[in-house]
């Protein structure tokens, strides 16, 4: 199985395995089949069995061991592309749909982080600040188009940032009123935890070698013999679902982070509740933990090699750092710990909920890819409890595969 990460991912060093569940290991009948025990195949669980549906849920790794324990958890309405290039690829109510359904999808996370005080869940603000001078004019459209439709942001210029944040060497930002950080990996532990107490089975170290549908049954075959029955197979495996799939709807590319130790530095004590994240292309972005250290995120690349990934990786940190000092040239950025993982971008910025022609109805792809796939994938859930019940949602055509080309 392909390793989605390198390193040591602070929420894994942090937390441990909180958890055993076990491998599975007799043949078993469900209505719904989650492949995949991180945080969006758990988020889909949720969603599921709320409605009334049984669902089983296995992994290969262990629970939450793939791309959930790398992300850094930024949690935004505000996706990788911005909601003018948007506007531009398709329209601009299809803009406004995909940023309002972000905004919205903020709010679900509280609702559901409400009863799980491990996930650390904080509301913050979002500061995206110009990188230089050229990204000022794009910005102020975004602003602009923004603000025509209700969304709480403010400009910034030069002196404010330094007045109020102390940061250096940007023009200008636009600064978001609602976003969000959780930790995700004590999150999915705590939930599946739950959804187990409710009568959910989960099983991790159960790798699925085969999936065939049959009239109205699927079958998935684990490596060790045992098999699953079930009306409807959800793939939420992460960055191995574009290889499941069989269609590359997605370029796998490698982003790099590390945190710090904990600080009380008083030059960056905003940071605890405001997101920092800039213009330039890969950007660097940043948040705190509930510990008091800073997370700092960047220098994406299109690596799609583990061997590679991991070589690079100190050579990033010391971009990573020298950016932060960029802006914050006082404050300490040293390492603590780092890591770097796989994600997955599509050309539009927008994730894909559904089936597909190429493997039928009844198996459902979770692909909540690109720097939003927490916000996707609480929305995706939605899309997929709405296609197995027969029902249209809002969002599907928006993250169907048909909008691409790719059906």
């Amino acid at each position: 199985m392909k390793d989605v990460r390198s390193g040591y991912p602070f929420w894994s060093v942090n937390a441990g395995l909180p958890i055993a569940f076990p491998p599975l290991t007799a043949d078993v009948r469900t209505e719904i089949l989650i492949l995949g025990a991180g945080i969006t195949g758990t988020l889909i669980a949720q969603e599921l069995t709320d409605a009334g549906h049984q669902a089983l849920i296995i992994d290969g790794r262990d629970v939450a061991w793939g791309s959930t324990s790398a992300s850094t958890a930024l949690l935004q309405y505000e996706i990788d592309t911005p909601m003018t290039e948007l506007a531009r690829q398709y329209d601009e109510a299809t803009a406004v749909l995909a940023y309002h359904s972000c905004l919205e999808a903020l709010d679900l996370l509280e609702a559901r982080a409400a009863d799980i005080p491990e996930a650390a869940f904080r509301r913050a603000g979002s500061l995206y600040i110009a990188s230089h001078r050229r990204a000022v004019d794009a910005m102020q459209q975004e602003l602009k188009l923004r603000k025509q439709h209700d969304f709480e942001v403010q400009w910034l210029d030069s002196e404010d940032l330094q007045d109020r944040y102390g940061l250096e060497n940007s023009p200008a930002a636009i600064l978001s009123a609602r976003a969000a950080s959780m930790d995700p990996y004590r999150y999915t532990y705590a939930a599946l935890s739950g959804l187990r107490q409710r009568g959910v089975a989960v099983h991790d170290r159960s790798k699925i070698v085969s999936v065939r549908t049959f009239g109205s049954q699927c079958i998935a075959q684990t490596e060790h013999g045992t098999t699953i029955t079930a009306d409807h197979v959800i793939v939420a495996t992460g960055y191995a679902a574009i290889r499941q799939l069989g269609v590359k709807v997605a370029s796998c590319r490698s982003t790099y982070a590390y945190v710090t130790e904990p600080s009380i530095d008083p030059q960056i004590e905003w940071m605890h509740d405001t997101l920092m994240w800039e213009s330039a292309r890969p950007y660097l972005y940043t948040r705190r933990t509930p510990d008091g250290r800073c997370m700092i995120g960047g220098e994406d690349d299109a690596v799609d090699n583990e061997a590679k990934r991991s070589m690079l990786l100190p050579a990033n940190l010391k971009k990573l750092q020298r950016k932060m000092q960029h802006y914050l040239p006082e404050t300490d950025w040293t390492p603590s710990f780092s890591w770097a993982g796989t994600f997955a971008e599509t050309t539009d910025g927008l994730p894909y909920f559904g089936s597909h022609p190429k493997h039928g109805e009844r198996i459902h792809f979770a692909m909540g890819y690109g720097g939003n796939g927490i916000t996707y994938s609480i929305l995706g859930a939605q899309v997929i409890r709405a296609h197995i019940e027969g029902r249209r949602h809002l969002l599907s055509d928006l993250y169907a595969f048909e909008r691409t080309g790719h059906a």
